[in-house]
């Protein structure tokens, strides 16, 4: 019972010296490791930016070399980060509605409902990868067939199995993008992209170029991470069938258990900011125009904040985790993850008597100094359908 594990590579170095080392592309990253110091740092966008001219450089590891649209509002600082985000904010908490949830209901159970009869399944590409795509089309409100398009890009947008950035890759998406706003443009509707299109910003349309940044974040921000934490949960009550058998009977701790599932998975490991100024974190020198990483995956496990880090604890009850970043560039689609991973959890004690895991590979991200296992490449399972 060892897969669903995700070990905390960063214990030892947040405790002696609250800082880690990587090298990305060359260029040299700080990574803050305590839970304190990271949320301090993401509340300080006047002394670790966001935004700035390097269009990709906060993105870990660095999109500089193949994109040059700025991703908003994620890569712009307050206070007009904060003018973008009134923009949007409304339309990424609809999965509050109860159509919405009603919706996505019927598309997991359906998915779950299939999956369940076959004798063998790969989680990331049959189950998580449809999942998150499925789901982005109540997200963007447009038709339910279009997901078939981007499962076919795969688990992630600016990657693919030989290398860590694609520009390739990423020219579909930023292709694709372009037709779906020039179609908005010329038949709009009640879609994400016509919304964006008809937007009042500082007494002005939005530019072509600012849609296809919110719409480029819309798109990558939610992906991966989306797939690790359906991946890595569907691992873990794998390995804890009694931890499905008790939300079967309290579904009222599950809203507790995603929380919780999300910060010791922690899908995205860490995020970037550029130093304004010559600075120190953590009582080291962090010079201007370097970089520091905000370590999500880190922070999440301080035992300073919370007890029993390393355990999965379903019914936590103070859990201020940063799993969903923190401040101001607090991550835009949370609410709609959360509603994901929620109704997958609902589904699956509701449908689900076991599940075995036959065969997986696992997905480790280097970072230099550290190691860390982020989910899996490949997870092969057989569910075992209530009787």
């Amino acid at each position: 019972m060892d897969k669903s594990q995700l070990n905390d590579p960063f214990e030892q170095a947040r405790l002696e010296k609250g800082i880690g080392h990587m090298n990305d592309q060359g260029d040299p990253v700080q990574m803050l490791l305590r839970l304190k110091d990271v949320r301090k740092a993401a509340h300080q966008w006047k002394s670790f930016q966001s935004g700035g001219d390097e269009i990709g450089r906060i993105v870990i590891p660095s999109e500089e070399k193949i994109r040059d649209i700025r991703q908003i509002p994620f890569e712009v600082d307050p206070p007009e980060h904060g003018e973008y985000r009134a923009l949007v904010d409304a339309w990424f908490k609809r999965p509050l509605e109860t159509e919405y949830q009603e919706k996505l209901h019927r598309q997991i159970e359906s998915l779950i409902d299939g999956i369940a009869q076959m004798d063998s399944v790969e989680v990331v590409s049959q189950l998580a990868l449809p999942l998150q795509s499925r789901a982005l089309t109540l997200l963007l409100n447009i038709p339910y067939e279009e997901s078939e398009t981007w499962i076919g890009w795969g688990t992630h947008v600016f990657r693919s199995e030989e290398t860590s950035l694609d520009g390739d890759k990423a020219a579909i998406l930023y292709d694709y993008i372009d037709a779906q706003i020039d179609k908005a443009i010329a038949n709009p509707g009640d879609d994400f992209y016509s919304v964006l299109l008809d937007a009042d910003f500082q007494g002005r349309k939005l530019t072509k170029e600012e849609v296809k940044g919110v719409m480029i974040l819309t798109f990558a921000g939610g992906r991966d991470t989306v797939i690790n934490a359906v991946t890595n949960t569907i691992a873990y009550f794998a390995e804890h069938p009694e931890s499905l058998k008790r939300l079967k009977k309290e579904p009222e701790i599950i809203g507790k258990a995603v929380e919780e599932l999300a910060r010791y998975f922690s899908p995205l490991t860490h995020m970037g900011r550029v130093v304004a100024e010559d600075t120190q974190v953590c009582e080291h020198a962090a010079k201007a125009n370097s970089r520091i990483s905000l370590c999500w995956a880190s922070a999440n496990r301080d035992a300073s904040v919370f007890e029993r880090p390393n355990e999965v604890v379903l019914d936590r009850k103070m859990n201020p985790h940063v799993a969903f970043g923190f401040s101001h560039h607090k991550c835009l689609g949370a609410t709609h993850a959360r509603q994901i991973l929620k109704t997958l959890i609902t589904v699956l004690s509701q449908k689900i008597e076991t599940i075995a895991i036959l065969d997986s590979k696992e997905n480790i991200e280097d970072l230099d100094q550290f190691k860390r296992k982020v989910g899996f490449d490949s997870l092969h399972v057989q569910f075992k359908p209530m009787a």
